[in-house]
């Protein structure tokens, strides 16, 4: 059963505790990444058939492939993959932003211009966890910044096959080359390149344990987007609220993994404590039940708060992944949260819209990473550079204030490059 924690009753230490599961697969990991590296195409064909259990041909995925997959995926599920894709591109296309020219002084301009990254790969978990609505929030964003091309792996089921819906979720999103392959060996194939994957310059997309490590090792090679931990949702309710909607949305989350957290921030111990029969009456009725009984009893919990204020206080301290102000009049609080990865607002904004359709990305920071990191956006998919151009003379005219600075640092030779153009001037 989930626990109520009342703030001012309990050490801060328990209602602030997080879960922080590690896995011991470093080794391992670096095992694989060598044998990829040194494999190429072979060592992934081996690591597909002793991790996955199937054996390949081939790690391509043939347009003959992508068209099977829609013929098998029902007409309405494709109307709404594209519906939600359409939501997903129009939120993004406004995170596009233009580089910037200065030219205010005689003589100097100074600027910033936005690249797209030239390659990015997309890990997507397949095999019993399928999910495509992740394809549509790493694919999209990429495609919006303009990357010249967008691979993506995935790892095969028994059959050798790609989920139907993963293909036609890559399809609908422009994904370029989709390769049949999983875990620490396709981040591998993804930052070093094999005769068939090829070298990508940032890998972005959630993964197990193995996935994860992967990605931290080959930091650096590559660039990645998040180290994702395990799935998160805070709900700040007040006593208005029904508690079986709160209930639904806490273990919405909890279904996800054993690890995940889910957590209630509430004024009113009333509520408190019919959210806590209301899971009760909920989780046994859930497919995946087992899971979300683990996550709720290990990682759940309700913090009483004495007032809204403090409620929201507490949340800034979590930094979620998800927060949901399941408040009467949710925008008065908007401005008070400083630490969320993505905010619903009102009491009939699920999580759940998030992550499939509402159109803002649902690659989150997880682990209270929150403080000072932001959702996946198109921003992930581009990269800046400076530039700066001076006249002779204008270069002339603050040549001795670099000189000074230079100085200062005892860099004669960085003065030494500005001095030498002035003195040929004279």
């Amino acid at each position: 059963m989930i626990k109520i924690l009342r703030m001012g009753e309990v050490e801060k230490e328990e209602i602030f505790a997080r879960e922080n599961p590690t896995a011991n697969v470093e080794g391992a990991v670096s095992a694989i990444i060598a044998e990829v590296k040194a494999g190429g195409d072979k060592a992934l064909l081996a690591c597909t058939e002793r991790f996955d259990g199937v054996k390949l041909n081939a790690l391509s995925v043939t347009r003959a492939e992508i068209d099977e997959a829609y013929a098998k995926v029902e007409p309405a599920f494709l109307a709404v993959l594209r519906e939600a894709a359409e939501n997903i591109r129009a939120f993004h296309e406004k995170q596009v932003r233009p580089g910037f020219i200065i030219s205010e002084k005689e003589g100097v301009v100074t600027g910033q211009k936005v690249t797209p990254i030239e390659r990015v790969g997309l890990y997507v978990p397949g095999g019993t966890a399928a999910y495509p609505s992740t394809v549509l929030m790493d694919a999209i964003p990429a495609k919006i910044a303009g990357c010249a091309e967008i691979v993506m792996t995935t790892p095969p089921g028994k059959d050798g096959k790609v989920n139907p819906a993963i293909l036609a979720a890559a399809d609908v999103a422009g994904v370029d080359r989709i390769f049949k392959v999983g875990g620490a060996q396709a981040i591998a194939a993804l930052a070093y390149g094999t005769e068939s994957v090829p070298k990508v310059d940032k890998i972005v997309g959630p993964g197990n344990a193995f996935v994860a490590e992967a990605k931290k090792q080959v930091f650096g090679v590559v660039s990645i987007d998040m180290i994702a931990g395990p799935s998160e949702i805070l709900v700040v309710a007040d006593g208005t609220c029904n508690p079986a909607y709160v209930a639904a949305d806490l273990l919405s989350q909890a279904e996800h993994d054993k690890n995940a957290s889910a957590v209630l921030v509430t004024d009113s111990p009333e509520l408190a404590l019919s959210v806590q029969t209301e899971l009760e009456k909920q989780i046994p009725l859930l497919p995946r039940r087992e899971i979300a009984r683990a996550s709720i009893d290990k990682n759940g919990k309700i913090i009483v708060c004495d007032d809204l204020r403090e409620a929201l206080a507490v949340s800034n301290e979590i930094a979620p992944e998800h927060l949901e102000l399941s408040l009467e009049n949710p925008f008065d609080y908007l401005d008070a949260v400083k630490n969320a990865g993505s905010i619903f607002l009102g009491k009939y904004c699920p999580e759940a819209l998030g992550d499939y359709f509402a159109g803002p990305n649902h690659t989150l920071p997880t682990g209270g990473t929150a403080r000072f990191s932001s959702p996946l956006s198109v921003d992930d998919f581009v990269k800046k550079s400076q530039f700066t151009y001076y006249t002779s003379d204008a270069l002339a005219s603050v040549s001795d204030k670099i000189a000074l600075f230079a100085g200062k640092e005892g860099l004669d030779a960085h003065a030494r490059s500005v001095t030498v153009r002035a003195e040929k001037k004279q």
